[in-house]
C-alpha cells in the first residue's frame, strides 16, 4: 500500500496517525485529570493536598504537551 495514498476522508496514513495521536492522547490526559481530581475529592486531601496530587501525578503528561510546544517553536512539525 502506498503511504501517500489517501486513506480516510482524504488523509494520508501519516496525517491520520498524527491527528489520532493528538486527539486520543489528549482525551486520555483529560480523563487522567478527572481521575486525579476524583482521588483528591475522595481522599479529602484539601486544597494543598489536591495541588500536590495534581503536581505529582500530572507530571507525566506535561512532557507530552511540552514536546508539542517545543516542536512548534523550533518549526520541526
Amino acid at each position: 500500500m502506498d503511504p501517500s495514498a489517501p486513506l480516510l476522508f482524504g488523509l494520508t496514513v501519516a496525517e491520520f496517525e498524527d491527528i489520532s495521536l493528538k486527539v486520543c492522547v489528549g482525551g486520555l490526559i483529560a480523563y487522567m485529570i478527572f481521575i486525579i481530581g476524583h482521588l483528591a475529592w475522595e481522599s479529602k486531601a484539601g486544597k494543598y493536598g489536591a495541588i500536590w496530587m495534581f503536581v505529582g501525578l500530572g507530571v507525566g503528561f506535561v512532557g507530552f504537551m511540552a514536546k508539542a510546544v517545543i516542536q512548534r517553536l523550533l518549526g520541526i512539525e
